[in-house]
């Protein structure tokens, strides 16, 4: 399930990006926020039935016929899309503050050097003198070259040649390397007609994939256009409604109401009450009247159908002693895992009853264009304009209803005197429900921007470097199911880590409407080797879903709001913009210091300032706030298990990259470096792949960086790059062993999910994973 939910979004996300009709985008928003929701809800099911935070699937691939790729969770374009105009402001805003800071370090006074004019004089002479030398030492080298040059013709006994030699010589050297360059061209088309290589493609412009960028890039041009004119007409088609049938509907509902008031008196003898506002006002008076005529029609079926039923009740006495045995035994047979219940599948039922009634049939032939339908919005605000226009006629109507009872009072002669109000108005504010202590505003007199202001230029805000979560390179692990029913647990592959990062993190807060009622995850602890890539899971976090970033590491607010207060004011601030100006992460680098049971002597940074005031605040995130803390650990077996785990509520680990993963990476990172035709036949990657075991993602990365300098960048057409390069730069860094990844694990192993894994793999808990699950019939879909 978790699988066609995955298959599903990736359709629906292009649908989204590509369709041009605003009414239809709208519709498939609806249906793609309530997909990324379920998506969300399962994995949620699989971590309280594995206990694991990564799923394996690569069996269930090979059944469906699936690739990795095909169940890739795409990042919707819309997190950024539509939002862009307030990241550009937003970003705009932190350019300026800090180019203000940076203003003002560089206005430091420069000493003014005197000179008297003769000094002035003698420096320009100088180094004129200077350049003229120069230039006469080059003239006189290149003079005493070329005399070398014809002293050795002359040694060899070359005669000199005339126009006619030179030119035979000319055209037999060309002769000879356009000849070998048309041999290598054709044992190149060779090689691709046999797949054996890449097509080479010399211009991009021409290509499939530039023509389909292009393609797409008008069409979101067309998107915004037509967004604009949808709005417009929203405005336009709703005033010509109200000029053209406004005054229809009022008068209707005038004498409807009217004709309720005659009704009303006639079987009562007096004119009702009329309905306040908070009951729904003459709403509530038609709902009334639809229900009598409702309940009218149902006594009448009731009379014609009592035989049958007498009937039927006999039957069902009999059927219902034998039934109860049964009940019992489906119920024994039919135990398994009950899906909770979930708050995103009424999304996408409306969504499906949407487009049946509205779209599924609905004839579409003269609108090529695919612009916005006017009926649609004819129908839409028609409702609209219904309920303005109610409240005026109620208004009135109230008014109309007094006079009349006025009236009639002053006919039978009984004034006022006889008026009663209705006691049971003073009940209808109701009890006060108890309110829970509200967070204390320590900054009620500043703005939000004065607020982000002061964060940047204290060095809280900080601006994070635009990374892409397709730029953290990997490859799928293909053999985790094999290696878990041998009764061994695979390291999870770069593959799953991003899977996982989009799914806990990116996901959730790219949309408010997923956000509000997926499950909450208000922290997450990325834990790992160094160089393994977890500060730049954290960039590329920020940069998908364009959130501010805020830098609570010890080291970094060390010398900063010093004192109890000034950590309470600090910590107020952040989650005050942070909630305000969502979407946000709050950054805490070596997380495990906080709860270090003895922080060393020469730590000077104070960890442990926000022990007690982050778990509170930890509190205070609600589902509606789009604010995460992400803690960032190489050594969390220096901490305390308990409090840690309190703190973070899902672990990410990040290992090692395994030889698929370092096959990618090598390549990946060369063509960054070196440019796309760094790679040629003379470099074995998979030689590469093969030396550079334990080494991190950040290993390979310093190796490339070192070896391919600008200089070597150049000379790559003509020296081009081989495996044995790479080995003295890698050969200097120490790797991360064995080891260091068996003490991760160990330390998994202590967590209390780590120890709940443990007892369900080893039998002692037989429902483990399952105290969600229960007896019954099987889950909805």
């Amino acid at each position: 399930m978790y699988i066609r939910y995955t298959l599903v979004f990736r359709k629906l996300e292009e649908c989204y990006d590509q369709m041009v009709h605003p009414q239809k985008r709208r519709l498939i928003r609806h249906m793609l926020d309530g997909t990324i929701g379920r998506i969300l809800e399962m994995k949620q099911e699989l971590f309280s039935l594995e206990l694991l935070e990564y799923s394996y699937f690569d069996d269930l691939l090979t059944d469906m016929k699936l690739t990795p790729a095909d169940v890739e969770l795409p990042i919707p374009r819309y997190f950024l899309s539509e939002n862009a105009k307030v990241l550009k402001e937003r970003e705009k805003l932190l350019g300026s503050i800090l180019a203000q800071m940076e203003a003002q370090n560089d206005t430091k006074p420069e000493e003014e050097v005197t000179m008297t004019t003769e000094e002035a004089i003698q420096l320009i002479q100088v180094h004129e003198r200077a350049r003229q030398g120069q230039l006469r030492a080059r003239f006189m080298k290149d003079i005493k070259l070329q005399a070398e040059r014809d002293k050795q013709s002359e040694l060899r006994g070359h005669p000199k040649l005339d126009k006619t030699m030179a030119a035979t010589i000319i055209q037999k050297m060309w002769r000879g390397f356009s000849q070998r360059r048309a041999v290598e061209a054709m044992r190149a088309e060779e090689l691709v007609f046999l797949g054996m290589a890449l097509p080479v493609v010399k211009s991009q412009r021409h290509t499939a994939a530039y023509l389909a960028r292009k393609t797409e890039e008008k069409r979101h041009g067309t998107q915004e256009q037509y967004e604009k004119e949808y709005i417009e007409a929203l405005d336009t088609v709703k005033q010509r409604l109200e000029e053209t049938e406004g005054p229809d509907v009022k008068e209707q509902m005038q004498d409807q109401i009217r004709q309720w008031f005659i009704e009303t008196r006639d079987a009562t003898g007096k004119f009702p009450d009329y309905p306040d506002e908070e009951e729904g006002g003459s709403e509530a008076i038609f709902k009334k009247r639809e229900e009598l005529k409702a309940d009218d029609n149902e006594e009448g079926k009731g009379k014609k159908g009592k035989g049958k039923k007498g009937k039927d009740k006999k039957e069902k006495g009999k059927k219902g002693k034998k039934g109860k045995k049964g009940k019992k035994g489906d119920e024994e047979e039919e135990s398994g895992f009950v899906l909770a219940p979930s708050n995103f599948v009424p999304t996408l039922n409306d969504s499906s009853l949407n487009y049946a009634s509205t779209w599924q049939d609905r004839d579409e032939s003269v609108n090529l264009l695919q612009k916005h339908d006017v009926e649609l919005i004819k129908d839409a605000k028609r409702v609209e304009i219904e309920a303005e226009i109610r409240k005026q006629v109620d208004e009135l109507m109230r008014e109309e209803l007094k006079n009349l009872k006025l009236a009639i009072e002053k006919d039978k002669g009984k004034g006022k005197k006889g008026k009663k109000g209705k006691k049971g108005k003073k009940g209808k504010k109701g009890k006060k429900g108890k309110k829970g202590k509200k967070e204390k505003d320590l900054t009620p007199d500043r703005s939000i921007e004065d607020l982000y202001t002061e964060l940047v230029r204290e060095g809280i805000i900080v601006k994070c470097p635009k990374t892409r979560l397709s730029e953290y390179v990997g490859e799928y692990s293909f053999l985790a199911t094999t290696l878990r029913r041998s009764g061994i647990e695979p390291m999870p592959s770069v593959y799953d880590v991003k899977r996982l990062v989009t799914e806990h993190c990116i996901l959730p807060m790219g949309s408010q409407a997923v956000h509000e009622k997926a499950p909450h995850i208000p922290s997450l602890m990325i834990t790992g080797p160094r160089g393994v890539g977890k500060k730049m899971l954290l960039q590329a976090v920020c940069t998908e879903v364009g959130a501010n970033l805020f830098d609570l590491t010890p080291a970094n607010i060390a010398d900063r709001y010093p004192g109890k207060a000034g950590l309470n004011m600090l910590l107020h601030m952040v989650f005050k913009v942070g909630k305000a100006w969502a979407p946000s992460v709050v950054f805490i680098g070596d997380c495990e210091k906080t709860w270090m049971k003895k922080v060393p002597k020469t730590d000077k940074s104070d960890p442990k300032r926000v022990k007690k005031a982050l778990p509170k605040i930890l509190k205070t995130l609600k589902p509606e706030h789009r604010v995460q803390i992400i803690g960032v650990s190489s050594a969390p077996f220096d901490a305390e298990v308990k409090g840690l785990c309190v703190m973070y509520q899902r672990i990410v680990m990040v290992p090692r990259p395994d030889y698929a993963s370092r096959y990618v990476m090598w390549r990946a990172m060369i063509e960054w470096v070196g440019g796309a035709g760094s790679i040629s036949g003379a470099l074995d990657l998979s030689s590469l792949a093969k030396i550079s075991d334990g080494y991190s993602a950040g290993h390979i990365d310093k190796a490339v960086t070192s070896v391919l300098s600008e200089r070597r960048v150049q000379q790559l057409r003509r020296k081009p790059l081989t495996a044995s390069e790479f080995l003295a730069p890698l050969s200097k860094m120490d790797p991360i062993y064995a080891e260091i990844e068996d003490g991760f694990k160990n330390w998994f192993g202590k967590t209390p999910l780590g120890k709940k894994r443990s007892k369900a793999v080893q039998g002692g808990d037989a429902d483990a994973g399952a105290k969600k699950a229960k007896k019954g019939k099987k889950g909805k879909k």
